[in-house]
Order: structure tokens, then sequence, then C-alpha cells
């Protein structure tokens, strides 16, 4: 498997995971972001780099940008981006 192969299905992966989040549990907390280290697919040693941010005006949906890269090469790394659109409001007649 290539590099580039390895960094974009390990940033495929992680993208998914990251977009599991509701919407609700993160819009209080953004914008937010973290770096951990993991292994890809075929156990190359990499940093994950996670950012919720507001695609847009605050309060709508949520862009996550999810990079991947081996430690000494931020810049060969590979960024996919994905997005979790805002939650309607909860509106119950009582």
């Amino acid at each position: 498997m290539t590099l580039e192969a390895d960094l974009s299905a390990a940033a495929r992966d992680e993208l998914e995971r990251a977009c599991t989040l509701g919407w609700r549990q993160l819009a209080d907390h953004l914008p937010w972001g973290d770096t951990f280290e993991g292994f890809t697919p075929a156990g190359r040693e990499v940093c994950f780099e996670r950012a919720y941010l507001w695609d847009g005006e605050p309060g709508g949906d949520i862009r996550v940008e999810v990079t991947v890269y081996e430690p000494e090469a931020y810049e060969a790394g590979v960024k996919l981006t994905g997005q979790i659109p805002r939650e309607p409001l909860d509106i119950r007649s009582h």
C-alpha cells in the first residue's frame, strides 16, 4: 500500500468516527480540536488531527476536518473534511 493510500484510508476511517458525534454534543464546545498518535491500516505510526469548526455562521452546521500525517511530514499528510448538520430544535407541544 502506498503512503498516500494508507494515509487516506486512515483519514477516511477517522473522519467517519469523528462525524458520529451529534451536533448538540459539540455545539457548546466549538471551536475544538485535538491531536493524537496512532497507526494506519498498514501499521505506520502517524498523528491524527481533528478539528470541529462552525461551517459559516456560529450555530449552523459543523465542519469536521481530519488530517493524518507522519510525525515528521505534516505537509505530506492527507486532509479530509466532513459535515455534521445542525439538528432541528426539539419543539414539543404541551
